[in-house]
């Protein structure tokens, strides 16, 4: 099988195509034909070996990363795809099913194939109205943006502000807030202002020209965007809430999420109350081109990995 294999930490130009053994499944596992998968911001974080961070940061991560070059040589989190073949033990799945998968710190996903274990936690049928592509585009931040949007205990009628609402946490979070019916106040730039719309933000607020939210007030301000991204307008935001007020971020810490997370996206996403965002789509071959693209920051929703046909 072909496999992007990083050996070291560097910029995207360690991640290289591979030919590997095929993955062969033992009793309780089943090997995934791996159709698409998704470039983060994490897998460009772990990548790159994690420079940004202070050295005492950066050492607690690499306890879980890998010292001296990433334990998991093939990156990626996030796949969609269907069961090739299933060990006699194996009850959940069978050869044909559509499925998606978190894997998390055990990465492998920008591969042709993967071998997992039947129970492990964030593999699931994928949900029966979106294309391979549609699906890998959902686990990440549908997860993510789900858990802290779940600390904020968002409830009806709160005034919700997302900001840093066009990249994959942001689209994902506007239509979550929207669905537990809070009014969302979207923060990004003008180019991306029908996007948030779209997706169901009652206002918005366009970064390159607004400095502060004016007399607005929220419940939850809801930073998708990360503490490295800061502004004026990010600390006014932040400053906006009412009294009780929460403000959350994606680097609130770790998430570990349950199997009952993932299920309960497959039922937004089959309900239409969740639609995923996809702003470029690579063949696994441009893997590093895919990377240096999320690297940038400005993508809309997500980048998505193509494997095969």
């Amino acid at each position: 099988m072909k496999a992007v294999v990083c050996t070291r930490y560097g910029p995207p130009e360690v991640l290289q195509i591979r030919d590997l053994a095929d993955p062969v499944p033992r009793g309780s596992d089943v090997v995934i034909r791996i159709r698409a998968t998704a470039v983060t911001p994490s897998d460009c974080f772990i990548r790159s070996g994690i420079p940004a961070s202070p050295l005492p940061a950066r050492a607690m991560l690499r306890l879980f990363v890998g010292f001296t070059k990433p334990r998991r040589a093939i990156p990626g989190a996030v796949l969609a795809g269907e069961i090739e073949t299933a060990g006699k033990n194996v009850t959940r799945f069978r050869a044909g099913d559509r499925v998606w998968a978190f894997t998390l710190m055990r990465m492998s996903c920008c591969a042709e194939r993967i071998r997992l274990a039947e129970k492990t936690r964030l593999l699931a049928l994928a949900p029966s109205n979106l294309s391979h592509d549609e699906a890998a585009a959902i686990p990440y931040a549908g997860l993510l943006a789900g858990h802290f949007l779940a600390k904020a205990d968002i409830r009806k009628g709160d005034r919700v502000l997302v900001y840093g609402a066009s990249g994959a946490n942001g689209t994902t979070a506007v239509q979550l807030a929207k669905g537990l019916g809070a009014h969302v106040t979207a923060v990004c730039s003008t180019a991306n202002l029908d996007l948030v719309r779209s997706l169901g933000a009652d206002e918005v607020i366009d970064y390159a020209r607004e400095e502060s939210p004016g007399s607005r007030r929220f419940d939850v301000v809801f930073d998708a965007a990360g503490r490295k991204k800061t502004s004026a307008l990010k600390e006014a935001c932040r400053k906006a809430l009412t009294i009780g007020g929460r403000v959350v971020s994606v680097d609130d810490g770790l998430t570990w999420p349950r199997r009952d997370d993932i299920e309960r996206l497959k039922v937004l996403v089959e309900s239409g109350r969740l639609k995923p965002v996809i702003d470029r789509r690579y063949p696994l071959e441009q893997i590093a081109d895919a990377h240096r693209y999320v690297e940038l920051g400005h993508k809309k929703g997500n980048v998505i990995v193509t494997i095969g046909g």
